[in-house]
């Protein structure tokens, strides 16, 4: 028994070795160094000394730095609530439809992963713009009124395109919008494994279709919510591209300051902090998260 053990460990030190390897090398350590930055200081503009200062923590808790770090906590916690809001429903839809029609629902979900983030954002801004398909539509429906009203001899004004991009809005929409499979995906996964007979019963013993949704559904649902809130938020947080390419000046995130700090400012060491501060507060969020979850646990099984 024991020979077999150690050869079963070989095994699954052969198979287990190059990803450790490949995590280390190209995670790990650069992680590792990006962390050593923060404690670091600019001597010129190519050198960076590890003196263990806190200055760049400082820095980074400023109410400048931290105004934008609590922003894009805000925009994050605003775009996963969206997302469950619209995303329950829908994966509700793609659970109870039939296996034909599911398969071509879970294709429309997951459509978006085929084509780059980049290419979507681009089109996004094609609808959102001043002159796009949004305003528009809107600009000929008020024309369509304009000459109904003019008729009646109250004449409306012109129109007026609606500031749809570059601004706090186009932020959240679009964070939306890339963010939505990742929440409808896991609590289709928690849907599916609903077990129908409890809906049935519930239904039967007289609870209707909203109560037996509140306190039969939604709390099976649970670990599929937890699952997508997660997903949904981290993300969020450290968004980029979006609030770089549909923001304002007003909007920008946590990770464009941190863009800008490695590339324009070149201040490696303060970026770094700023990185590195985000995560631990992303850690912290999850750890209550987890911590919570275990409190209510401890109740339900008491």
């Amino acid at each position: 028994m024991d020979e077999s053990w150690k050869k079963a460990r070989g095994v699954f030190a052969a198979l287990a070795g190059p990803p450790v390897v490949w995590l280390a090398a190209f995670f790990l350590i650069p992680l590792a160094i990006i962390w050593a930055y923060s404690f670091g200081e600019n001597k010129n503009l190519v050198e960076i000394t590890i003196n263990g200062t806190f200055s760049n923590y400082a820095h980074a808790i400023t109410p400048l730095y931290l105004g934008i770090i609590l922003k894009s906590f805000w925009f994050a916690a605003i775009t996963t609530l969206l997302c469950l809001i619209v995303g329950f429903p829908v994966a509700v839809a793609i659970t109870f439809a039939s296996e034909k029609t599911k398969t071509w629902l879970l294709l429309l979900i997951m459509l978006p992963f085929w084509t780059n983030l980049l290419i979507r954002t681009y089109a996004l801004m094609a609808v959102l713009r001043n002159e796009g398909f949004i305003n528009a539509g809107l600009g000929f429906l008020w024309g369509g009124l304009s000459h109904v009203t003019a008729a009646m001899g109250h004449p409306l004004g012109a129109f007026e395109p609606l500031p749809l991009l570059h601004n706090n809005f186009a932020v959240v929409f679009g964070l939306v919008y890339v963010q939505m499979p990742f929440m409808v995906l896991p609590l289709y996964a928690a849907l599916d494994r609903l077990d129908r007979s409890l809906l049935e019963a519930s239904l039967d013993l007289g609870a209707g279709h909203l109560a037996t949704f509140g306190r039969v559904v939604v709390p099976l649902a649970m670990p599929g919510i937890v699952s997508g809130v997660i997903v949904t938020l981290i993300p969020s947080i450290g968004a980029y591209l979006t609030p770089d390419l549909l923001g304002g000046p007003q909007s920008m995130m946590i990770a464009n300051i941190i863009e800008r700090q490695f590339k324009t400012a070149n201040n490696w060491p303060f970026g770094s902090a700023l990185s590195f501060l985000l995560m631990y507060m992303t850690f912290l969020a999850i750890a209550v998260q987890a911590i919570v979850s275990r409190s209510r646990k401890g109740r339900e099984a008491a």
